[in-house]
């Protein structure tokens, strides 16, 4: 089942086309990753989602319905598309009864998601003291007031500890274990590959792919990746065993769907000096990579927005 359909959603500010023809879908009980670069779309289309944005073209649903049409929002559909949506000089859990109050829920849920996200001990403080990683912590609370059906995160990990990420990647994984779902965009594919179940990738407002992690790691073929000064010789060793095996460099050498022990037999048949040999298997960040490259400018491996 369905919980978010986006179909065609285009927006164009001015002559910049921010989002182009963009279609996907998130699953029930699934948490599904939105990549891409710097500029991609990801936030203007979360916003054309939310209802904060109006497209140019196309449309968007929640639960089988445009945000603007849902009755009791914050019982459908929680989201955090930035961490400074707080008046500094109230407190955390006044913060979340004000809106509590204003979505006609009970003003005890704004203890019980402090509960949850670990902020208990600092309800009565002031905002403006939190961390970024305390208001990342807040903001989701406030997005899990209303016990929603699906969650929507911009960069939920950003400021958040290795422990805080660690956290975050368990709640998630419960959260979408109950039959919920997640659409999450984030620069952090190291993490992501370890918390989501499906990826879409966009660039420049474009959809680039749609997969399950497990079938992208199944289209990847594992292998191991040798730094020899007879990388000729040691393609042709391998090939002679029957091993796929082909020149990366003139030094570098990538055998397929093999071990490392196996490599390492044939290269010392063959009399093959080996100055390094790495198993290699399915990496999202270097995936991600080669996807976008054609259809973005240079960017910096780790710092994707």
């Amino acid at each position: 089942m369905t919980s978010i359909q986006i179909n065609g959603l285009t927006k164009r500010f001015g002559n910049v086309v921010a989002v182009d023809n963009l279609s996907f879908e998130v699953a029930q009980g699934s948490i599904t990753g939105f990549l891409g670069p710097n500029g991609a779309g990801k936030t203007t289309t979360l916003r054309m989602l939310l209802g904060l944005i109006t497209p140019t073209a196309g449309s968007s649903t929640i639960t089988g319905k445009p945000y603007q049409e849902l009755v009791d929002p914050f019982r459908h559909v929680g989201a955090v598309l930035e961490s400074t949506s707080f008046h500094p000089g109230r407190r955390a859990r006044d913060h979340l009864r004000v809106l509590c109050i204003a979505a006609g829920l009970p003003v005890t849920r704004a203890d019980e998601v402090l509960d949850e996200v670990g902020l208990t001990d600092v309800g009565d403080r002031r905002v403006k003291g939190f961390s970024l990683g305390m208001r990342q912590r807040l903001g989701l609370a406030a997005a899990l007031l209303g016990e929603p059906e699906v969650l929507i995160l911009d960069e939920p990990a950003n400021g958040l500890d290795p422990e805080g990420v660690h956290w975050l990647r368990k709640f998630l994984r419960t959260y979408a274990d109950q039959g919920r779902s997640v659409l999450v965009s984030s620069h952090l594919l190291a993490e992501m590959a370890q918390t989501v179940d499906d990826v879409v990738i966009i660039a420049k407002g474009r959809f680039v792919t749609q997969s399950s992690l497990a079938d992208l790691a199944d289209r990847t073929k594992p292998g191991v990746w040798v730094r020899t000064p007879q990388a000729e010789a040691l393609r042709d060793a391998l090939t002679a065993k029957g091993i796929a095996a082909e020149l990366t460099t003139s030094e570098t050498v990538m055998a397929l769907e093999t071990t490392t022990e196996t490599v390492g037999i044939v290269a010392a048949g063959a009399g093959v000096v080996i100055f390094e040999m790495t198993s290699k298997h399915f990496d999202l960040e270097e995936y991600f990579l080669e996807l976008t490259a054609s259809t973005t400018d240079p960017i910096t491996k780790g710092a994707l927005r």
